[in-house]
């Protein structure tokens, strides 16, 4: 790296790390709105792993350096917060959820729900996770032979159902009337609309009180989870059993309904679509794969035969977990991660002052040749054998993030991910339809497969 005075856009940052120039910027906007993981790959591939974006009056590093990714999220995640356009954005959904707050409301918010994430718990999760994906493989019996089924709107439909009995006890198909549908669209909807208003930061603040058409979709959607939400929460206070999964500890907490149903759309985005876009990475890779799709299967004719996996049967699943994380690793849902540094701090060795804006990208990471050789192959075997957590942590493998920040439903979503992979593949194998190649990679708020993911589930 040239001294700074030679570097073309010194003028523009404070930071003395290449990266592209304003001009730049402006020609870029239409590729990084069209796809932004393709343009993050091209400057880190032009400039290295820190790449100094010219935005106005705010230092902007990209990150792509494992030990300098996991400084900022864990050895010095005290000196980062979340006031970022990003997190700003989405809290127009979340409101103050646990996944937007920060300081000592984060803490307090992640305390009181912690116990619903015990391990103790994780058998029933297994349950859940089991029967959803006997509903899944239902809809796919339903269809005519030969005809696909969106395997997106499936893990969908799946994952909010594991989510609603396990954290809610709620029964999706009975509790709330219908209405799965309602709420897996305004999640939608409502997440197409903060990636928009992330992408245009002028958007949140000068724009984002006028009643443009954006604005009026947002509140219509917001306006479906209000009613879903806090009709949930009138039942539930009604009947005054509050349980021990997560709504009823923090009723049991005193939080007013509006604290509540920040909480509860939280959790739904959370624990529904990003495991969903686990689930359906992982189907479209296996379905690609035909090798990795055999040993798989010789993994659960072994451990399961005929019968739908328990909680016990994970540890024998090894491979099938290592499926899981492989997915994970090319198609991590939370796909960039922003924090503002509070103080100065150095990166790689280079020192960054206070209110620089850092962004990390779980899906560059996962792809450094250096710690992943030949990153773009599905190759579930990387996560099998000893010594493989010191690798991930040295490779920055993050699909959770890292640090007190770290997901606190991972154990929940791995469980899940992996008990309804074997209950859909224990005897039959996923197959992509003829005619049908590549899906698109939509980053939205997660990975998703643009237009859906048709795919065939086929007896074996």
């Amino acid at each position: 790296m040239g001294a700074p005075s030679k570097r073309r856009n010194a003028r523009y940052t404070p930071l003395p790390v290449d990266g592209p120039l304003p001009i730049d910027m402006v020609r870029a906007v239409p590729a990084i709105r069209r796809d932004p993981l393709a343009y993050l790959g091209r400057v880190t591939a032009r400039y290295g792993d820190l790449v100094a974006f010219p935005l106005p009056r705010t230092p902007v590093l990209l990150v792509n350096d494992p030990g300098a990714a996991l400084r900022v999220l864990q050895d010095n995640h005290r000196n980062y917060d979340k006031a970022t356009v990003q997190y700003r954005s989405l809290a127009m959904v979340t409101g103050a959820g646990l996944l937007t707050s920060d300081g000592e409301a984060w803490l307090r918010r992640r305390r009181q729900a912690q116990p619903g994430f015990h391990p103790a718990g994780l058998p029933s999760v297994a349950v859940a996770a089991v029967a959803a994906a006997h509903r899944m493989r239902a809809a796919w019996d339903a269809m005519p032979d030969g005809t696909p089924l969106d395997a997106d709107a499936a893990a969908m439909h799946a994952t909010l159902r594991v989510v609603g009995q396990v954290l809610f006890d709620v029964d999706v198909d009975t509790d709330l009337a219908g209405a799965a549908e309602a709420v897996i669209a305004a999640v939608a909807e409502a997440l197409h609309l903060v990636v928009a208003r992330a992408r245009s930061p002028l958007a949140v603040g000068l724009l984002s009180s006028l009643p443009t058409p954006s604005r009026r979709r947002m509140t219509r959607a917001n306006a479906t989870l209000d009613a879903v939400c806090y009709d949930l929460i009138r039942r539930r206070r009604q009947v005054g059993e509050h349980g021990d999964d997560v709504f009823g500890l923090l009723l049991r907490a005193g939080l007013s309904d509006a604290e509540l149903r920040d909480e509860l759309v939280t959790l739904v985005i959370a624990g529904h679509e990003t495991v969903a876009s686990a689930l359906t990475w992982t189907l479209h890779l296996l379905a690609g794969a035909a090798a990795v799709q055999d040993r798989l299967h010789e993994e659960l004719d072994s451990v399961l035969g005929r019968r739908d996996p328990a909680w016990a049967d994970l540890p024998a699943l090894p491979y099938t977990r290592a499926v899981v994380d492989e997915a994970l690793r090319l198609y991590p849902p939370a796909w960039v991660l922003t924090r503002r540094a509070l103080d100065r701090d150095t990166l790689a060795g280079v020192e960054i002052p206070a209110g620089t804006l850092v962004l990390v990208s779980p899906w560059l990471l996962h792809r450094r040749a250096a710690a992943w050789p030949d990153p773009e192959r599905f190759q579930p075997g990387r996560f099998l054998g000893r010594g493989t957590g010191s690798l991930a942590r040295r490779a920055g493998y993050l699909p959770f993030g890292a640090g007190p920040r770290l997901c606190i439903g991972r154990d929940l979503a791995l469980v899940e991910t992996v008990c309804i992979l074997a209950t859909l593949l224990r005897d039959r194998c996923i197959v992509v339809p003829p005619g049908h190649g590549e899906p698109r990679v939509d980053a939205l708020v997660t990975l998703r497969p643009r237009g859906g993911l048709p795919l065939l589930l086929n007896r074996r």
